[in-house]
């Protein structure tokens, strides 16, 4: 299911989506959107989703396991929300989620229409781009919105000459 989207609609704002996780590459992603973001006059979306498939798994911690993940997405929320206003003088819309990381990302587009575009980075290894890109490279179902993949060796001046 495709909703269409509203970013070009009176009334709307263009959103670029960023999910963030504890990889260093998430941050490659993040430098991408908000540049494209400012430059486009759109706005950021950082979405952490946090996933809680072994939480049910594991009786007794599952409560522990929950409330750590909480505290860790809002601190790395925290930081990368600091360094977006200390550089880029930009506040981020933030989310924070619980499920199934594609399924999550998929349902978070699909709710809301003013997300344009959605923007990963790849990972540095070799044998794969990571799990996330390659989970949603896989799908063979329709994406709602087109997929920008920053490669990992990107500088942030390559950023800048690219948005």
């Amino acid at each position: 299911m495709n909703s269409q989207r509203l970013s070009r609609k009176d009334g709307h704002r263009r959103k670029f989506l960023a999910i963030i996780d504890e990889t260093p590459e998430c941050r490659r992603a993040v430098a991408y959107a908000s540049r494209r973001a400012q430059n486009t006059g759109g706005s950021l979306t950082l979405l952490f989703v946090i996933d809680n498939t072994n939480f049910q798994q594991i009786l007794g911690v599952g409560n522990i396991m929950q409330a750590e993940a909480q505290e860790r997405a809002r601190t790395t929320l925290t930081q990368i929300v600091a360094e977006l206003r200390e550089n880029q003088g930009m506040e981020p819309e933030q989310v924070i989620c619980e499920g199934k990381p594609v399924e999550q990302i998929i349902r978070f587009i699909e709710e809301d229409r003013d997300i344009a575009v959605l923007v990963l980075a790849a990972g540095a290894g070799k044998e794969s781009p990571g799990p996330l890109v390659q989970a949603l490279v896989s799908r063979n179902a329709a994406f709602p919105v087109p997929v920008t993949v920053i490669p990992n060796n990107l500088s942030d001046a390559d950023l800048d000459a690219v948005t």
